[in-house]
């Protein structure tokens, strides 16, 4: 079995023994295997045993999420229409699940959106979202390695909710928000904090951007698969250890909030991911400081979502 294997096994043992369980609705996937040429979609079986193909089920749909999401309504209702019917899967030994979603327009970060790791920094809580971007070349699989850049010591851990926008729009109102919403993900920001707090004028973007400090997954959990997004246990492990432990509660904008916001400046495309902040429990505000080191694992891990496990290298 493949690393990346190995990891994936990790992560549906902790799922079915963890705090809680990932939802059996709508979860989507891109995956790849041998017996395949290229990427594919996928949808996690009802029973958590595998995948199933979708581009097997119907030839004509998209081979990526991106593709999928812009085609709307019709593409998801073939998408429910495998999940019903009594369909071959394929066993998670022989799947390598990639990001749920991969080159996206934009990736759109949020800071300082947890009232609890406002309190961590003892600092004021935001009057408006403050808002960055990694660039989508940072992102990677749900089980794929975290590679450390010889160009920092100080990478850092960030759990996050990421919110992937399922339709074009601009000047989005709050209320009508939640429809411009695909689904959500697990993320993990992975952040070089001497390049982010001091190298750089200070400006955020490539302490938070380096390749592979973008895991996505592991599936794109529909939107009307999830009771409510704001109330979600969220938590990071560092080697089994738990470092974040919080809830999505604790958000000072919520999803709408920050698409109403986000959307005034920028539009908003199909496959867009919002990373909308991390609870308390970075390493940066440790006494003394802690940070990722060759041979982590690192866990995080969302109710309802479930967990992606990336190895420090």
């Amino acid at each position: 079995m493949l690393v990346s294997g190995r990891r994936l096994l990790t992560a549906l043992l902790q799922a079915r023994k963890g705090p809680f369980q990932p939802s059996r609705d709508m979860r989507l996937v891109q995956f790849q295997a041998p017996h395949l040429v290229g990427p594919h979609l996928g949808l996690e079986s009802g029973n958590g045993e595998g995948i199933i193909d979708l581009n097997t089920y119907d030839p004509t749909l998209p081979k990526t999420m991106i593709q999928f999401l812009e085609e709307g309504e019709a593409t998801l209702s073939v998408a429910r229409r495998a999940q019903a019917a009594q369909l071959p899967v394929l066993p998670w030994s022989e799947v390598t699940l990639l990001a749920p979603v991969t080159r996206p327009d934009k990736v759109v970060c949020v800071g300082m959106n947890y009232v609890d790791h406002c309190k961590e920094q003892n600092v004021p809580v935001p009057k408006e979202p403050i808002i960055f971007s990694k660039f989508s070349s940072s992102i990677v699989g749900p089980y794929d390695e975290i590679v450390l850049p010889p160009d920092s010591k100080e990478v850092d851990w960030e759990v996050e909710l990421a919110v992937v926008i399922g339709k074009k729009g601009k000047h989005i109102k709050a209320t009508d928000a939640l429809a411009y919403v695909a689904g959500f993900t697990v993320a993990h920001d992975v952040s070089a904090r001497d390049w982010q707090m001091r190298r750089n004028g200070r400006q955020w973007l490539l302490g938070k951007t380096f390749d592979t400090f973008c895991p996505l997954g592991p599936a794109l959990v529909t939107r009307d698969s999830i009771a409510d997004p704001h109330n979600l246990k969220i938590y990071c492990r560092v080697n089994g250890q738990v470092v974040q432990n919080s809830n999505t509660n604790q958000m000072v904008f919520k999803t709408e909030e920050l698409i109403a916001w986000v959307s005034r400046f920028v539009t908003l495309y199909p496959g867009d991911v919002i990373l909308t902040g991390t609870p308390p429990g970075v390493g940066v505000f440790r006494k003394p400081p802690v940070f990722l080191q060759k041979g982590d694992e690192v866990q995080c891990e969302i109710e309802e979502l479930g967990v992606i496990i990336n190895k420090v290298v």
